[in-house]
């Protein structure tokens, strides 16, 4: 079973580290009786909480932007495009 890798556990982190404190506040504004703000933060706690991954996913990953930054063009759907030896015959 193969785990996240690297890169996927520094965007949870990254999103965490975002949406926590504004769950915390939406919750604190949810008990004290201010439920209209207090829905709002955890909204904006979830936007955050999901906006890295998004991030990543419409601009690319590592090696695309190494691929960009090389000056090589992407090719393929998903940016990887793996050797076949029996694709020439």
């Amino acid at each position: 079973m193969k785990g996240p890798g690297l890169f996927s556990m520094l965007q949870i982190v990254a999103g965490m580290s975002m949406a926590g404190p504004m769950f915390v506040l939406g919750v604190n504004m949810v008990t004290s009786g201010d439920a209209p703000a207090g829905l709002a933060f955890f909204a904006l706690g979830l936007i955050a909480l999901f906006a890295p991954t998004y991030l990543v996913r419409k601009i690319g990953g590592p090696r695309t932007w190494i691929r960009r930054r090389l000056g090589r063009a992407e090719s393929g759907s998903d940016g990887d495009e793996r050797f076949d030896p029996l694709k020439d015959r």
